[in-house]
């Protein structure tokens, strides 16, 4: 069993090592460092095929699966990739500039694979899926497409409402209350927490498949303590100043639920 993880981990890391060096080089030629975050969606994407083409399991589940990982990082790659084509490079990467002084290129190529072996960690779902030679889909399996369903239309929703407030010219330096926003500060980010809480669920069917657990656990990390919703929010405050201040005091930061009522004055906090 070694042997066969062996050969199918080590094709799936080369790929997306080299597609994340491919990306830097991008990055060194614009001088914008956001290419990593499509780079990161559609590594997500490579390393699913990989292992359903190599892997041993059940043939409809490994495909029924990468067609997940698929369909969700190009969706939400291209969605990055047409934000930045163009653009000046996100706020969250001019601060990295900053903060680093020194040695610019080589920091950003170590962060660049560090993503790349992000994704490889993260893939555990699908690789334990393509491990899994079980000829019967499970109801933990069933369950989990019905939660990424729900969860690909609601990322989608949530970036095509900001989308297109963006786009207004008369929301210039104010904040998306559209829709989905109106409820949660990251409803992206919500979604896209969902979505790893699926493949966990449709992995759990497989042997070993509790060792998917740890992705969402790790992905609700990284997007609460590391470089979601601090740097997001870090750069909101500084380009849209008290009215994102306002928000954050009025709408959930991550749960979709209702507004809260701004405090007062003044008030004792």
């Amino acid at each position: 069993m070694q042997s066969v993880i062996f050969h199918l981990v080590l094709p799936g890391t080369i790929v997306v090592v080299t597609m994340m060096f491919l990306l830097w080089l991008v990055y060194l030629r614009t001088n914008n460092a956001s290419f990593v975050d499509p780079g990161w969606a559609f590594g997500l994407s490579l390393l699913a095929i990989t292992y359903a083409a190599l892997g041993p399991g059940y043939l409809w589940r490994k495909w029924i699966l990468a067609g997940m990982v698929t369909l969700w990082g190009v969706r939400l790659g291209t969605h990055l990739l047409l934000r930045i084509v163009g653009q000046p490079e996100e706020g969250r990467y001019q601060e990295l500039r900053r903060q680093w002084k020194s040695h610019i290129p080589l920091k950003f190529f170590a962060f660049f694979e560090f993503q790349a072996l992000l994704d490889v960690f993260l893939s555990i779902p699908f690789l334990l899926a393509a491990l899994n030679p079980i000829p019967v889909m499970s109801g933990f399996e069933y369950a989990g497409i019905a939660i990424w369903l729900v969860s690909v239309c609601g990322e989608a929703l949530a970036d095509a409402q900001l989308s297109a407030f963006k786009r207004d010219s008369s929301s210039h330096g104010k904040v998306c209350h559209r829709g989905l926003w109106n409820y949660s500060r990251h409803p992206n980010y919500f979604f896209e927490w969902l979505v790893w809480i699926a493949w966990a669920l449709f992995a759990l069917a497989s042997p070993y498949g509790w060792l998917a657990i740890l992705c969402p656990l790790l992905m609700f990390y990284l997007l609460f303590r590391v470089t979601g919703i601090p740097a997001t929010e870090a750069q909101s405050l500084r380009s849209k100043g008290e009215a994102y201040r306002e928000y954050q005091q009025t709408t959930s930061a991550f749960f979709p639920w209702f507004k809260k009522s701004p405090p007062l004055t003044g008030s004792a906090q």
